[in-house]
């Protein structure tokens, strides 16, 4: 069943909210949404609340001549990702991360532009990675925290093992650092939340499915083209910020 891109939004949204990291602070309006399956003016302006992702969302539909930034493909696009984020070009994507963030970066505004000049794109992954300050911490010898929080703050993918009531079990590749690179280890089972008293944002999951998770929620159920994108920008902007001469920022920047 298709979803709403609104809905889809606040699916991805709703995880982050809910821990008071971002966006308004009703989240309960947005998990309510997000359950209920109700578009309306109240959801378009708690999605604009959301000083991090919006923008991304207005660069992308701008990119790609798509008129509402909430279209269910702009949203899968930052999400999750398929092409329009390769429609992004990297002038326009400089612009809007100049705009954002330079004048807070100040001299370390590089450090963002590094990871852009080789190929990053407006995907979820590259703010987590590139303009978070997480990476540079662990490059300067701060490695537990940092490493926890990059891990649950990017949208991960996971496969279902077990349904048990609220929640799954779920095998899925944890970040991990070694020899100085944020690299995927080797799979690992961990317990995700589906529901709550029943209600959740994806219905009907069973022992197979392929998910997508943020923080401790499952947000999406994904198909193999949407887990291959997921896939591939992930990786996509390890390689990057890997090969970075500059670690991310000290400070947040979002």
């Amino acid at each position: 069943m298709s979803v709403a891109g609104p809905l889809l939004f606040a699916r991805y949204a709703y995880p982050p909210n809910a821990l008071g990291y971002c966006g308004p602070a009703d989240h309960d309006a947005l998990l309510g949404y997000g359950t209920a399956g109700v578009v309306d003016t109240g959801l378009r302006d708690l999605a604009k609340g959301f000083e991090g992702a919006w923008p991304y969302l207005e660069l992308i539909a701008r990119a790609n001549a798509i008129s509402d930034p909430l279209d269910k493909r702009v949203v899968e696009a930052y999400w999750v990702g398929n092409a329009l984020l390769d429609r992004v070009g990297p002038r326009l994507f400089a612009d809007s991360l100049d705009d954002r963030f330079r004048r807070r970066a100040g001299r370390t505004f590089d450090r963002i532009a590094a990871p852009l000049a080789a190929g990053g794109v407006p995907h979820h992954s590259f703010h987590v990675f590139a303009v978070y300050p997480w990476v540079g911490l662990m490059r300067s010898g701060s490695i537990e925290q940092p490493l926890q929080v990059i891990d649950q703050c990017r949208i991960r993918w996971g496969h279902v093992e077990a349904v048990e009531g609220d929640r799954v079990a779920v095998r899925s590749r944890p970040l991990i650092w070694t020899g100085g690179r944020l690299i995927l280890g080797e799979p690992r089972r961990e317990v995700a939340r589906a529901a709550i008293d029943g209600v959740g944002f994806v219905s009907g999951l069973a022992a197979g499915d392929w998910i997508a998770l943020h923080w401790d929620w499952v947000c999406d159920r994904l198909d193999a083209r949407r887990l291959a994108q997921l896939r591939a920008y992930t990786g996509r902007h390890l390689a990057i910020v890997n090969s970075a001469a500059y670690p991310a920022p000290a400070a947040v920047l979002a």
